[in-house]
């Protein structure tokens, strides 16, 4: 089944609302093995809204349109649907009842406006919202299904869910679409594609992977179609074993796994202790670690460093080293690293200290020059980076990096 997402509204024409639902409505019928094939937004527009509508029908088999069945008069959804399916607006004596219901229970009055919220297409199958005031719409035409759902977020999701999925799945849909993303760290998408370059020219006919990169992560999905599910699920088991076989090192989770929960979970497992010493990532590292729920079990504390001064007068820090090596150097962030770890009395202990941009940087120690160590009971170890001239993305870029550093050497 060729699916289609339809977005009515001016207001995400005009970037004043984040088109949510249809990433949300993507997601879902991916899940239910529809795969959809094109998502458009429409405005409040009567002839523009027709035409689109109209275009949709002709190339898809199933399309679900949000927004525009409110009681205003910009709402013209409605309307549309009328002309698009040769029908009339009548009264649903059913619908109207229950919005008195609603508004009743809510001690509100019930408005001509939302009166004629029961108004419905008279060939359409009105499905039930029990949450909200405006019925979604089911259309059959020619072997094709248009339907027609309120745009608010939390009342789609309930009219998807409880009404329109039991629908499809009633349909007897064979076929399965299912994802795998797996999540690296410390190489770039092109360095990474090259790696990989071999075992994706062999992947089979129905399996893709799309590379999703942003700043300090790429991720790699796979997505498999097919109608046994099992053989789908080993397939994906296949090719990510082979996958860790060529860039192993640089995997550190999947789906929905971040740096911060799987370091989070070798601390609490290990039953160890960190702390942070952040110069340029002004406290984002512990920021992202203190997302985590439960993270007080191992994270003691951090302290920010942006000011040389703090960085000898609190973290003891030599003014030699500044003075020989500089507040970037491989020297001064050893020295964080170490010294935290001793005052905190943690295990583990992370240190940043870098070039953020957007000045600042000389031609010996760039914008993005970064250096990174790791604390740990037997060894200190540091690195440098040279991240790019994105103040934003570097902070981002260095907060990970050290994450996976410390994640590569937590025992």
């Amino acid at each position: 089944m060729k699916a289609e997402i339809i977005s009515i509204g001016d207001e995400l024409l005009i970037g004043q609302v984040v088109n949510t639902n249809a990433s949300w409505l993507a997601e879902n019928l991916n899940l239910a093995g529809i795969k959809v094939s094109r998502i458009s937004v429409l405005p409040d527009d009567a002839n523009e809204l027709l035409s689109g509508l109209s275009e949709a029908l002709e190339r898809s088999d199933l399309i679900i349109a949000t927004g525009g069945l409110g009681p205003t008069k910009d709402d013209i959804t409605k309307n549309v649907l009328c002309q698009l399916f040769g029908s009339k607006l009548v009264m649903s004596q059913e619908i109207l009842k229950e919005i008195e219901i609603f508004f009743s229970k809510r001690g509100y009055i019930l408005t001509e406006e939302n009166r004629k919220q029961a108004e419905i297409p008279d060939n359409c199958i009105p499905l039930h919202n029990s949450i909200g005031t405006a019925p979604g719409l089911w259309f059959e035409k020619e072997n094709k299904i248009f339907v027609s759902v309120p745009g608010v977020p939390f009342e789609m999701k309930e009219l998807f869910t409880n009404r329109i999925l039991p629908r499809l799945n009633n349909l007897g849909i064979s076929s399965f679409i299912m994802h795998k993303t797996i999540l690296t760290q410390g190489l770039g998408e092109s360095f990474l594609a090259g790696l990989i370059s071999n075992w994706e020219d062999h992947l089979p006919a129905n399996l893709k992977l799309a590379y999703l990169p942003q700043p300090g992560i790429v991720r790699l999905r796979l997505t498999a179609e097919g109608n046994d599910k099992t053989a789908l699920s080993l397939l994906i088991k296949e090719k990510i074993e082979e996958l860790k076989v060529i860039i192993g090192k640089y995997i550190f989770g999947y789906d929905n796994d971040t740096l911060e929960s799987i370091v989070g979970s070798l601390l609490k497992n290990s039953g160890k202790t960190l702390s942070t010493a952040e110069s340029c990532t002004g406290g984002y590292i512990a920021h992202l670690i203190t997302s985590v729920p439960g993270s007080s079990e191992y994270f003691k504390g951090s302290v920010i460093t942006y000011a040389n001064e703090i960085k000898t007068g609190f973290l003891d820090v030599k003014v030699e080293t500044l003075i020989h090596y500089g507040a970037v150097s491989e020297e001064t962030v050893i020295q964080m690293a170490e010294n935290i770890r001793k005052k905190f009395r943690t295990d583990y202990a992370v240190a940043v200290s870098g070039i953020a941009g957007p000045d600042g940087g000389t031609e010996e120690k760039p914008v993005g020059t970064v250096w990174i160590a790791i604390a740990t009971p037997g060894k200190t170890l540091s690195k440098k980076f040279l991240f790019g001239d994105n103040r934003l993305r570097n902070i981002q870029r260095a907060s990970l990096t050290a994450l996976n550093l410390l994640r590569i050497n937590i025992r």
